[in-house]
C-alpha cells in the first residue's frame, strides 16, 4: 500500500512511525511545508521555566530520524492540491522551486491547525505575535529579551501559561480574556477565579471582560491596547485566541463542521473512504454531549494518529471519543479537568448539578500537607457522571483519568461512590477522595427527594 500523509504534526508522526511498526513493506511518504517535525509547542512553557535549556529540544522528531525508519520525507514541500478521484496530490518544492505530483492509495490529513485571529485594528504590528509554530515561538522569545511590558491576549491554556513563564522571568505581564473568567473551556468559575488569583498574586494584572478592539503604535514606540472604554500599554503583545482548523486544502471536497474541521466516522475516515485525518484538523466526538466538537489537544491528535494507522488497513479500532482531558501546573499548584463543568452543561441544556469537595489527602490523624478540591458534575435525569475539575498542592492528576473513563463508560455516581480503591494512610483516607465526592452527590439527590436507585446484580 502506497500511504501519503500530508503534515507532520504529532498526529502525522504518529501516525508514520506506527504503521511503518505493524506493516513494514508499506510506503510512507510525508508531505511537511516546514522543517520542523512535530514540534511540541507547549515545551515554550517548560523552557521559561528553566525545565528546558534549548527550545529545539521540543522537537518530537526530525527529517533524518524519520528517513531511518523507513519515511519517505518531502520536508519543505507546500500540498497545494488534493484530486480524490485520481487519488493525487500536487506540492510545490520549495527549495528547488518546482511543482510535482504523487498519487496514493490511503491519505491521512494532519494538517493540524492555525491561531484563530480576532478581529483587531493593527494586529499586523511587527511587535504582535502568535505561539504556535516553531518560528513563531522564536520570534516572541527573542523579543522578549528587549522588551519589559507584555500583553497577552486570551486566556486559554496557552495565555495562561505564557502567563506565568513570563511572570517568573521578570516581566511585566497583563492577561487580557474577552470572557468572565479564563479558561472557560476547561474550568467552572469558581475554580477559574482561584487560578485567578493565584496568577494576580504572583504579578500578572488579569483584565476579565476585556475586548481589544485596536492596537496602535504611540511615538514613544509603546504598543497601546484599546478596549470600548479604556487603553493599556505594552511593549509587545502575543496573541492566544484559540484555534481554527487547517483544512483549506480540502475545501468544498471534504465534509466539515461550521468550524472548517473535518468531519469524521467511528473509523476516522472522512467524508472519502479513502482519506482519513487526525489531529486538530478534525472534529472529535465528545461523549459528555454525545456530539461533534472541536477540541485541539495534543491528546486527541496522538490517539487519533496511532488509531488511523490501524485502521487505513482495516477498521480495526473505533475511536472512543473524548472527555477533553487535560491537566496544567500553574505557579506549583496542579489543577486537571474532564468532560463539562456545570456553566458548560447548563448551556447544553442538560439537567446537571454539581457537587464540590474540599479534603485533606491522609486521615486526621497523619500530617495533611496534601490539600485537594474536586467538583463532580452530573446529569440529575440519569444520574451519570459528565464532567469533574480536580486541584491541590500536590500532583494527584492523574485521577483525572478514572473521571474521565466514568464519562466515558456512562458511569454513575453511585457506580463510582463504591468502586474499588485501595487504602492504606499513607497515601489516602478509607474512602478515596473520588468515592467521596461522588457519595456527596448521593446526599444532595437524597436531600433534594430524589430516590436513590435500587440496583440488583447477578453474580
Amino acid at each position: 500500500m502506497k500511504v501519503i500523509i500530508i503534515g507532520c504534526t504529532h498526529a502525522g508522526l504518529v501516525a508514520a512511525k506506527e504503521i511503518l511498526e505493524i506493516h513494514p513493506d508499506t510506503q510512507v511518504t510525508i508531505y511537511e511545508r516546514t522543517n520542523g517535525f512535530s514540534f511540541m509547542s507547549d515545551g515554550v512553557f517548560l523552557y521559561l521555566n528553566h525545565s528546558l535549556q534549548q527550545l529545539d529540544d521540543t522537537f518530537v522528531s526530525s527529517p533524518a530520524q524519520l528517513v531511518n525508519l523507513g519515511v519517505k520525507v518531502c520536508d519543505n514541500h507546500n500540498v497545494l492540491a488534493v484530486d480524490p478521484q485520481k487519488k493525487t496530490i500536487t506540492a510545490a518544492d520549495m527549495t528547488n522551486e518546482t511543482i510535482i505530483q504523487d498519487d496514493y492509495d490511503r491519505l491521512i490529513v494532519a494538517t493540524g491547525a492555525n491561531v484563530r485571529l480576532p478581529a483587531i485594528n493593527g494586529i499586523d504590528n511587527p511587535r504582535v505575535l502568535l505561539c504556535k509554530n516553531y518560528q513563531q515561538v522564536q520570534r516572541m522569545l527573542d523579543l522578549a529579551e528587549s522588551n519589559q511590558r507584555i500583553a497577552i491576549v486570551g486566556a486559554g491554556y496557552v495565555g495562561v501559561g505564557l502567563a506565568e513563564g513570563f511572570a517568573t522571568n521578570g516581566h511585566q505581564v497583563q492577561l487580557f480574556q474577552s470572557h468572565q473568567q479564563i479558561l472557560n473551556n476547561y474550568f467552572n468559575q469558581e475554580t477559574a477565579a482561584r487560578i485567578t488569583a493565584l496568577l494576580e498574586d504572583h504579578g500578572v494584572k488579569v483584565q476579565l471582560q476585556t475586548q481589544i478592539t485596536n492596537i496602535f503604535e504611540k511615538a514613544d514606540h509603546s504598543l497601546q491596547l484599546k478596549t470600548a472604554n479604556r487603553t493599556f500599554s505594552a511593549d509587545m503583545i502575543v496573541i492566544c485566541t484559540g484555534f481554527i482548523p487547517n483544512t483549506r486544502l480540502l475545501k468544498n471536497q471534504l465534509k466539515t463542521d461550521n468550524r472548517g474541521a473535518l468531519l469524521l466516522n467511528n473509523y476516522l475516515q472522512t467524508s472519502d473512504p479513502n482519506i482519513y485525518a487526525a489531529g486538530d484538523c478534525a472534529a472529535v466526538r465528545f461523549n459528555p454531549t454525545d456530539s461533534d466538537a472541536y477540541i485541539p489537544l495534543a491528546s486527541n491528535a496522538i490517539r487519533q494518529g496511532k488509531i488511523a494507522a490501524h485502521n487505513i488497513f482495516k477498521n480495526y479500532y473505533p475511536y472512543t471519543g473524548t472527555q477533553a482531558t487535560s491537566a496544567l501546573k500553574i505557579l506549583g499548584h496542579y489543577w486537571a479537568t474532564s468532560g463539562l463543568t456545570i456553566e458548560n452543561a447548563r448551556h447544553y441544556n442538560l439537567n446537571a448539578f454539581e457537587v464540590t469537595l474540599t479534603t485533606d489527602l491522609l486521615p486526621e490523624y497523619l500530617s495533611n500537607e496534601a490539600k485537594l478540591n474536586i467538583s463532580l458534575i452530573y446529569n440529575r435525569d440519569n444520574r451519570r457522571i459528565i464532567g469533574a475539575q480536580l486541584d491541590s498542592n500536590k500532583n494527584l492528576m492523574p485521577a483525572i483519568n478514572t473521571i474521565s473513563l466514568a464519562i466515558q463508560n456512562h458511569n454513575t455516581i453511585d457506580d463510582l461512590a463504591f468502586v474499588d480503591m485501595f487504602f492504606q494512610p499513607e497515601f489516602n483516607q478509607p474512602f478515596n477522595y473520588l468515592n467521596q465526592v461522588a457519595q456527596a452527590a448521593i446526599r444532595q439527590e437524597r436531600k433534594a427527594g430524589f430516590e436513590q436507585p435500587h440496583f440488583t446484580y447477578d453474580f
